[in-house]
């Protein structure tokens, strides 16, 4: 498990340190650097499964577009970036140069360390899973990767989560993942357990992934228990689900050891669904898959809270790291880190840390005042 991270000379940051923990948030002000910490990831991650590598690429891989090497290096920096990581007991670091062709859309790799383990250097996708906030959203079809089934993952827009579902039929979840489904009943097995956890985030739901033969070829239907015996198809279902699936199928395929990578898992849900997912969240990062997200939403951290505060997750204050991105150097720091206390509270609330409802609720009293 990724235990620290240093940044130096790496976009935005001339020197940033953080802590990470089994669920990590990123929050903050838009171009504030969260996603930054995610890119950071990503890179390693190109470098960590080829030690021998001498370059990584800034587009395309994991959809990336960083552009060049002067887009993804600090401006005060000569020519090189570089990344710190404490993992477990391992300590790595990599050193990022910009390539001689200042038209290279790639950094050279200087230095990569001897050995590099864990999660980044597992070429499984289901070890290793980022999802990008610009997932797919319903669609009446998806692909069909070739990677054999016992290291698929959802893929980074979700795009294979309807043949991770049939790939994975007789997958059995993990039982500390596993939900208790409205019937009394603990099936264990892949599919059961996401309808019970899609259901318990969006609404109830059934659902009948198929892969049809000889093709690459996928889709996704959708029932919904006592209201429509027909089966639905995803455009009729909404952004919700579709955005919401791939998180959860990572999440409960995910070996104890895995890494997931989500940006706004909240997307395209209701407050309460957002308010779940956090919970949902906070379950996996109990059940040995470290978690990293990157949110706008004070739903989902909310969740988190009441799942340390009412114990119903397992997961304890020391396992959960929250970092406050500012943006705004007048500010102080650039990073502002909170300690989440075993009520839910947190050590502090830094101004523009979800202090909006707040703040409009204020002014809306006072425009009420001033108008009777």
């Amino acid at each position: 498990m990724i235990r620290h991270l240093r940044l130096e000379r790496f976009k935005r940051f001339m020197d940033l340190q953080l802590n990470c923990a089994e669920l990590t948030v990123l929050t903050g002000t838009n171009g504030a650097g969260k996603t930054s910490i995610i890119h950071a990831l990503l890179l390693v991650r190109q470098a960590a499964l080829d030690p021998e590598k001498t370059s990584i690429e800034l587009n395309g891989v994991y959809s990336l577009q960083l552009g060049g090497a002067l887009d993804v290096i600090h401006r005060q920096s000569s020519d090189t970036a570089e990344i710190w990581m404490k993992e477990d007991a391992q300590e790595m670091h990599w050193i990022f140069r910009a390539p001689e062709d200042d038209r290279a859309l790639s950094l050279a790799v200087d230095q990569p360390p001897r050995e590099c383990s864990g999660a980044l250097a597992d070429p499984s996708q289901k070890r290793f899973t980022y999802l990008s906030a610009d997932r797919f959203g319903p669609r009446d079809v998806l692909g069909a990767s070739s990677v054999d089934s016992n290291h698929l993952g959802v893929g980074v827009h979700g795009e294979f989560v309807a043949q991770a579902l049939v790939a994975s039929d007789l997958h059995r979840v993990s039982a500390g993942r596993c939900i208790q489904p409205s019937e009394g009943a603990l099936i264990q097995k892949l599919l059961h357990q996401t309808e019970a956890w899609m259901s318990d985030i969006v609404r109830p739901i059934q659902m009948e992934p198929e892969w049809f033969p000889g093709t690459s070829v996928t889709r996704l239907r959708f029932k919904t228990p006592g209201v429509s015996t027909d089966w639905m198809r995803a455009p009729n279902m909404g952004f919700g689900i579709s955005y919401a699936l791939p998180i959860v199928v990572a999440a409960l395929r995910a070996p104890v050891g895995g890494l997931l990578i989500i940006e706004n898992p909240e997307a395209h849900l209701h407050p309460a669904g957002q308010s779940a997912i956090g919970a949902f969240l906070a379950v996996m990062a109990t059940d040995g898959v470290q978690v990293i997200l990157e949110t706008h939403s004070d739903h989902l951290l909310n969740g988190i809270r009441k799942a340390v505060a009412t114990g119903r997750a397992g997961l304890t204050p020391e396992q959960v790291a929250i970092h406050f991105f500012r943006g705004e150097a007048e500010l102080g720091e650039a990073v502002e880190s909170m300690r989440l206390e075993q009520t839910g509270q947190l050590s502090s609330w830094p101004k523009g840390f979800f202090d909006q409802s707040q703040r409009d609720l204020a002014e809306l009293a006072r425009a009420h005042r001033r108008k009777s």
